[in-house]
């Protein structure tokens, strides 16, 4: 086996399906990888010195074509559903073979070891075997960097088979097209064919933390944000796209954990990763100065068009797709916690744009409510985000992040009121969206107020003030806040039309009892208790 580059176990390769004829290029560094993406003709480099790659087909994950192989460790624990579908063993079996084979056929191979999860008592290895260069790079960037001592002692405890040109054969290999992303819990195996979106890779490992942490550790996993202040005061931030996740968790006045995947043990928060993979549709630097600056060598731009004859970005060019990225190391990041960890939260922050403009710009919500609305994941989509949505449009993805949940949510839930009763940090549901009426009607509420609620919160201002309670939701929100006007505060108040708001209260608490009913039967009498009430 000709191996180029530090790798531990150079014979272990031949059990994980490399043989030994292969030209295997391990461990190479962001630099080198660069340069032979460059050399192959793979990539552009773009005016500030990143990876501009194109991914082909698919220019986003494909949750259809996503499976987890069914055995006697995953039959009665994984909730089976569209996200979590089945797959035969010996399918799978015979479709690691198939790839192997492709993979061995190649005139080198890319073989990547980092680490998943900042807490080395969860720590798992990660080998990723990549048909791609810039596949292996994406890999560094996302992960944790093994140190010089650490590779020549590197365990993988699960390998990534990453085949893009690969394609499967339905009637064949049983899958539902050409792309696949299959999970296999009793090898430690994950196959990723078809497609060269580098996401697949990521979200693959978030899933299978999400199964093993709560299964074996008691540990909760959380798609979320995370910062801590000067004073050790640890923040997370749940939201789905354009909640403001990303830009409410960037606080020059704090230091960020990490920007998407998070575990919360007895010990505190830990980021499972060693990088961030953030959107850059419109990315301005005055919007996002922590991502446009954290773009220069070592950062991959994915799908991204330039301005005619130049190597700039256009950044609102969302010609190939509206969901361009860039994925670059933590280190690309000024203000960053080091190690990427913290002490258990102090303030935990559900952000949704309701783009209807029912919900309070901040509420102060009680353990059943918190896991109430950690289950729904609710936000709106508005006109522009989404092919044929031309007026807002309810959004729940169950623990904001439904995609990648092997467990039924309420586990998720359960666990999080277990926390919460532990260690009793704030619970806020923070709406970014609409007062004074819906999209459309009404406005969106300023940054520059949402910033100072997040302030107010923080300081302890909030937990020192008196609350109203809102009649269909049953959310307390403040009365007064520095630095936003009162009458913000209780959404009611800025509608002209107060009957209107309140047929479109009920109308959208009805949305989340519709929604919670596929939960309801292993959901608690107390989650269920804190429903909104929805009385015609």
């Amino acid at each position: 086996m000709n191996i180029s580059g530090k790798i531990s176990d150079p014979m272990i390769l031949k059990s994980q399906g490399i043989e030994e004829k292969t030209s295997v290029l391990a461990n190479l560094s962001s630099e080198e990888l660069t340069q032979i993406s460059i050399d192959k003709g793979l990539v552009k480099i773009s005016d500030k010195g990143a990876l501009c790659i194109y991914t082909g087909e698919f220019t986003g994950r494909s949750p259809d074509d996503k499976f987890t192989v069914k055995d006697s460790i995953t039959e009665k624990q994984v909730d089976w559903n569209k996200f979590n579908q089945p797959f035969d063993k010996n399918d799978f079996n015979s479709l690691w073979i198939k790839v192997c084979q492709y993979l061995n056929s190649k005139e080198a191979i890319y073989v990547q070891d980092n680490y998943a999860c900042a807490d080395p008592k969860y720590r798992i290895g990660v080998r990723v075997i990549a048909e791609i260069p810039w596949s292996a790079q994406f890999a560094s960037n996302m992960f944790i960097t093994p140190s010089k001592n650490e590779i020549d002692n590197f365990k993988a405890d699960w390998v990534i088979y990453n085949a893009p040109g690969f394609r499967a054969t339905v009637t064949d290999d049983n899958t539902r097209q050409h792309n696949f992303s299959i999970i296999d819990f009793e090898s430690k195996r994950i196959l990723i064919g078809g497609s060269a979106y580098t996401g697949e890779i990521k979200k693959s490992i978030f899933t299978i933390l999400n199964f093993e942490l709560p299964v074996n550790h008691s540990v909760l996993p959380m798609h979320c944000s995370a910062n801590v202040g000067k004073e050790g005061d640890t923040s997370i931030f749940f939201g789905l796209s354009g909640t403001g996740k990303t830009s409410l968790s960037a606080d020059p006045e704090r230091f960020l954990i990490g920007d998407d995947e998070h575990g919360w043990s007895d010990d505190g928060v830990f980021n499972f990763e060693g990088g961030c993979y953030a959107k850059c549709i419109d990315l301005t630097e005055e919007k996002e100065p922590d991502i446009f600056n954290a773009i220069k060598p070592g950062a991959i731009l994915e799908n991204i068009i330039f301005y005619p004859g130049t190597n700039k970005p256009n950044f609102e060019d969302k010609s190939i797709t509206e969901n361009t990225r860039v994925s670059y190391p933590l280190s690309n990041i000024a203000n960053i916690r080091v190690p990427s960890s913290g002490p258990s939260p102090k303030n935990i922050f559900f952000l949704t744009c309701d783009a209807y403009g029912i919900l309070p710009p901040i509420s102060k919500l009680d353990d059943a409510q918190a896991m109430y609305h950690f289950i729904s994941g609710y936000t709106a989509k508005v006109a522009g985000t989404e092919a044929g949505v031309t007026e807002p449009k309810a959004t729940f993805s169950a623990c904001f992040g439904a995609p990648f949940l092997p467990l039924h949510p309420t586990r998720y839930a359960e666990l999080l009121g277990q926390k919460i009763n532990q260690f009793k940090p704030n619970i806020w549901l923070v709406n970014t969206g609409w007062t004074g009426g819906p999209y459309g009607v009404g406005n969106r509420i300023k940054i520059s107020y949402t910033r100072a609620i997040l302030s107010a919160a923080l300081s302890g201002e909030l937990n020192h003030c008196e609350y109203d309670t809102h009649e269909v939701f049953g959310l307390k929100f403040p009365k007064g806040c520095s630095n936003v006007p009162d009458f913000l505060l209780n959404p009611r108040n800025t509608w002209e039309d107060k009957s209107e708001y309140d047929k479109k209260a009920k109308e959208l608490a009805a949305r989340f009892i519709e929604n919670f009913k596929k939960y309801q039967d292993k959901a608690s009498e107390k989650i269920k208790a804190a429903a909104p009430i929805a009385r015609f």
